[in-house]
């Protein structure tokens, strides 16, 4: 199918390419950036005036709550949700039911996403057998079977042992570890240490359950060389040790959630459960240097952290209230209301979304060209109207989860249209 979309701004955040123009595509790939070629006979052009056109949006940390969860989450849905919210590409954790931790699995699940036809999925396999932080998975086999990377989701690893004779296999062959920093011991509340939680009476995670976990990985990082990704930091302090371990050249990466991004510990209010979320929020200081550390490229990638959640796991009180919340469809908005609200410009703001977080996942062969918009890449395009606010609806959501401290909140940019190969995958009803 020959597409063409005219009069778009389209911004290419790898290229930091910015500019209106039209965009030619067939058979899936982009064949023209600026102007139509000449003959070039669109079987459906899309008039794309006031919109931007952006590398469809690449998000590193998604529960697709299927295998074992489908009461929380069916394949389908989510995936309708991430191309409702511009997502063409995203990585879903291992702590499915069963575990992610034999080939056959990852087959399966990767088999079903293709039939849907939706967003590209890239499975993280489990690091250890059953999650159980004991033997060691075969990360060979589960790596043909499709996984890119290794993960115990926030299953911990209590014995330091196994993390290190981990992280030398992972070295050995390249492989990735992704790894959330935190000490069970010591990170086990449901809010974060501070006068908000003493008032409210909840149990509490310290700042340091974040920075020991951290002080250990990298001190294994430099033992072993092993390449870790670590997922969802949380705190001020934490991000002053990941600049310094980058400063140092350790081969680390970290994300951050949208919920860290904009929350504080604060908007919990009177034990609103939509905030549990984990990690917890913690203080102003804390959400500020997340958004500098993101700003600046010490935080590579901003996430979702999407983990739709049944209506009555979340109805409790607020301890035992199930944490998660669903964020595939404010991905777009919540990037671009912190771009709006810090003064960075919006290929930059995009980056955060796209080409440094597929740098993250660093594929190659077909997907070398993942979250870029480029002659010669596979079209998978974000379409959106940056201009346009609309209000957060939860009961409009794809996602089966209904749950998102968002509720209410006004966003900028709309998803217009999302391109899977060149395929238009979701396209938003007028």
């Amino acid at each position: 199918m020959k597409l063409a979309v005219t009069g778009a701004r389209i911004v290419d955040p790898a290229s930091g390419h910015d500019a209106v123009g039209d965009l030619a595509i067939d058979d899936g790939r982009v064949v023209a950036l600026g102007t139509l070629p000449d003959g070039f006979a669109a079987d459906r052009t899309l008039d794309a005036r006031g919109r931007v056109v952006a590398p469809g949006l690449v998000d590193l940390a998604v529960r697709l709550r299927e295998p074992g969860h489908e009461h929380e989450g069916m394949l389908e849905s989510e995936m309708a949700a991430a191309v409702a919210g511009g997502v063409t590409s995203l990585v879903c954790a291992p702590d499915t039911d069963p575990v992610l931790d034999e080939p056959g699995l990852v087959e399966m699940l990767k088999f079903r996403a293709r039939g849907l036809d939706l967003a590209r999925l890239h499975p993280l396999g489990a690091l250890t057998r059953g999650l159980k932080g004991e033997a060691l998975t075969e990360m060979a086999e589960l790596t043909e079977a499709g996984c890119v990377g290794f993960s115990q989701a926030d299953a911990a690893v209590r014995d330091t042992n196994v993390l290190l004779r981990a992280l030398q296999y992972a070295a050995t062959f390249g492989y990735t570890v992704w790894l959330r920093p935190n000490d069970p011991w010591l990170g086990g509340g449901v809010a974060a240490k501070g006068a908000l939680a003493t008032r409210l009476g909840l149990s509490a995670v310290p700042v340091i359950a974040e920075t020991i976990a951290l002080l250990t990985i990298f001190e294994l990082v430099r033992d072993t060389g092993a390449r870790v990704h670590l997922c969802r930091l949380s705190s001020a302090a934490g991000v002053d040790l990941l600049r310094r371990a980058k400063a140092e050249g350790l081969p680390v990466s970290a994300d951050a959630s949208i919920h860290q991004l904009h929350l504080i510990d604060h908007d919990i209010g009177y034990f609103d459960a939509a905030m549990r979320l984990t990690p917890p929020l913690r203080q102003q200081r804390d959400r500020d240097a997340i958004r500098r550390a993101l700003a600046d490229g010490t935080i590579d990638a901003l996430v979702s952290d999407h983990t739709p959640v049944a209506a009555d796991a979340k109805n409790l009180p607020f301890a035992e209230a199930e944490p998660g919340a669903s964020g595939l469809e404010l991905l777009l908005g919540l990037a671009l209301k912190w771009g709006d609200e810090t003064g960075e410009p919006l290929v930059r703001t995009l980056a955060t979304v796209t080409s440094r977080a597929a740098g993250v996942l660093g594929r190659s062969g077909p997907d070398a060209a993942i979250g870029r918009l480029e002659v010669g890449a596979r079209a998978d395009l974000c379409v959106f109207d940056a201009g346009e606010r609309w209000r957060v609806d939860p009961s409009t959501f794809a996602s089966q989860g209904r749950h998102t401290p968002f509720a209410g909140h006004e966003l900028p940019g709309r998803v217009a249209f999302t391109l899977i190969g060149g395929r238009i995958a979701f396209e938003r009803a007028r």
